[in-house]
């Protein structure tokens, strides 16, 4: 690991939310953001001169509402949308045509089957079955199926109980590189905490430029260097950036 001593403008720290910032809930509209958290990331930010990102699947409208009136460098939708440090807003040049079309089947396959939720985020469509966890076959079978039919532009992504259809250009490794290459994050070693297989292309990416990848949960195979166990421990953890040697190591 990195020397504690070193000096926070070094580093450059990008956040997943769901699962790593926050606890995940059974729906993504009911999650909680706490004012101490609030208050937690905009010192970090300060401390590391706008060096921090949030990387999510949600759309960026939507971290600007959880988090406000904190507005962080942020990437939504696994990359497809990404604000600058600058405030300027970046976005996938994608014919929507096709997704809109497979919203309208899904949308009639998730009123055909309670406890499904079916989230629009523009350049992607998430069908949750958190709710309804016997449907995970079922989901995955019209997801696989509706990706197949929209063609190459787009991939199947699975998640914490939810599969997304989301555009294969891009993903949450393209935007922490993206970032990387821009002020103030040129130049500094990445640290890049998530959860879920969704975080594995930044864990990826994050390791190819020797910073420190962590994912948050129980031991599984993945390519995080080192790991935390729980959302409290991600909080406790980033309340002391840089630590000392507090991270597992997940090899």
């Amino acid at each position: 690991m990195h020397d504690a001593a070193t000096s926070d403008a070094r580093w450059a720290l990008f956040l997943d939310v769901d699962g790593t910032l926050l606890e995940v809930a059974a729906t993504p509209e009911s999650v909680y953001v706490s004012e101490g958290l609030k208050v937690l990331l905009n010192e970090l930010n300060e401390r590391l001169g706008g060096a921090l990102a949030l990387i999510s699947g949600r759309t960026i409208e939507d971290l600007d509402r959880l988090f406000a009136p904190l507005r962080f460098c942020a990437s939504g939708v696994h990359g497809a949308e990404r604000r600058e440090s600058n405030g300027r807003m970046v976005r996938a040049a994608l014919e929507h045509d096709n997704l809109r079309e497979a919203h309208a089947e899904l949308s009639s396959f998730v009123q055909a089957h309670e406890g499904l939720l079916l989230e629009d985020k523009s350049f992607a469509l998430a069908l949750h079955y958190r709710l309804a966890p016997h449907l995970e076959a079922a989901v995955h079978a019209m997801m696989r199926s509706t990706v197949e039919r929209l063609g190459s532009e787009y991939v199947l992504q699975p998640g914490k109980r939810v599969f997304e259809i989301r555009p294969a250009a891009w993903s949450k490794g393209t935007a922490v590189r993206s970032f990387l290459q821009e002020a103030p994050f040129a130049g500094r070693a990445p640290v890049y905490i998530g959860d879920d297989v969704t975080d594995e292309h930044a864990f990826e990416a994050v390791n190819d430029l020797e910073g420190l990848s962590v994912r948050v949960g129980n031991p599984v195979a993945t390519r995080a260097k080192y790991r935390l166990a729980n959302v409290t421990d991600v909080h406790n953890w980033l309340s002391e950036f840089p630590p000392p040697g507090s991270l597992v190591r997940t090899v």
